[in-house]
């Protein structure tokens, strides 16, 4: 007669199958392998961005140093650095904050005709930048809409630098909206709630809960709103005025070299925006990795 052994459930889970028993099988990618894909980025890099901004440092050098110094530090040209970058910083600045507002109302409040609100904040990406800056010279001209009712008050926006501010906020603001707006979106009501049940005031919520989280956030809107502000040209050039010394911008000077046929003119001006610009987003991209960097070990803490 014969015996049948039936196994135990203890000896059940020590059995595995024949197939997980040998070599786990390669996992099998979509994409090519890192060479090929390296290879196609550094040569679609190269082709689009290397080459190009290579090209301007080549053809501003081209004619020695004298040259270049004498085109790119000129003080018609320093005076629409200072006033490019430094416009654009305080523009940018000003987005900071109010589209924080801005993105936090979105998200938290329902309100009336809050779809409408959400798509005007997009205008600016599909408006075509010629037709923002008439727009906005219309408006803000001595005549217009709210120009008049700011000239009682001795208020000129229109070819002044506060009309080139008021048009590098326009173009700026959805920067920083559409970047925070996904975070704020993600972001757990209840880690609020929690601080609010343990006496903590609204500014210190905000401070020591929600800030940190919206930081990285933040500075990458900052640095894009920045870097769109320093090259604008189409929404600016209308309402600027475009006087030398008082309100002409740094791409304008550079558009009027290559129409002189002054390219080493042109390049020279260029390759110092692109310097300055490059440091100072590197200056914003490294103090955004630290500062993700020392969230994520305060929340492991």
């Amino acid at each position: 007669m014969t015996s049948h052994v039936i196994p135990s459930p203890a000896a059940a889970p020590h059995a595995l199958p024949a197939a997980d028993a040998g070599p786990r099988r390669a996992k099998r990618r979509v994409l090519p392998g890192f060479g090929p894909s390296m290879g196609f980025t550094l040569f679609y890099l190269s082709l689009i961005v290397l080459i190009p901004l290579s090209a301007v440092f080549i053809k501003s050098a081209g004619h020695g140093f004298e040259a270049f110094w004498a085109a790119a530090s000129s003080p018609r040209v320093v005076a629409s650095y200072k006033l490019s970058f430094g416009l654009s910083l305080l523009a940018a600045s000003i987005n900071l904050v109010f589209g924080l507002i801005l993105a936090w109302s979105l998200v938290r409040y329902e309100f009336f005709g809050k779809k409408v609100v959400d798509a005007l904040i997009d205008l600016p990406f599909a408006l075509p930048t010629a037709v923002a800056g008439i727009a906005l010279t219309a408006l803000y001209a001595g005549n217009g809409w709210l120009g008049s009712l700011l000239a009682p008050w001795g208020i000129k926006v229109a070819f002044t630098p506060l009309g080139i501010l008021v048009a590098l906020i326009f173009i700026g603001l959805p920067f920083i909206v559409r970047t925070v707006q996904p975070v704020l979106e993600d972001m757990e009501t209840e880690l609020e709630e929690a601080a609010a049940a343990l006496g903590a005031h609204r500014w210190q919520t905000f401070r020591l809960v929600v800030l940190p989280t919206l930081t990285p956030a933040l500075l990458t809107g900052f640095a894009l709103a920045f870097a769109r502000a320093v090259g604008e040209y189409g929404s600016v050039i209308f309402i600027a005025g475009n006087l030398p010394m008082v309100s002409e911008i740094t791409p304008l000077m550079i558009i009027s070299k290559l129409e002189q046929y002054d390219y080493v003119g042109a390049t020279s001006i260029a390759a110092v925006m692109l310097v300055f610009s490059f440091v100072l987003l590197l200056a914003i991209n490294g103090l955004q990795a630290w500062s993700s960097r020392r969230n994520g070990l305060e929340g492991r803490k």
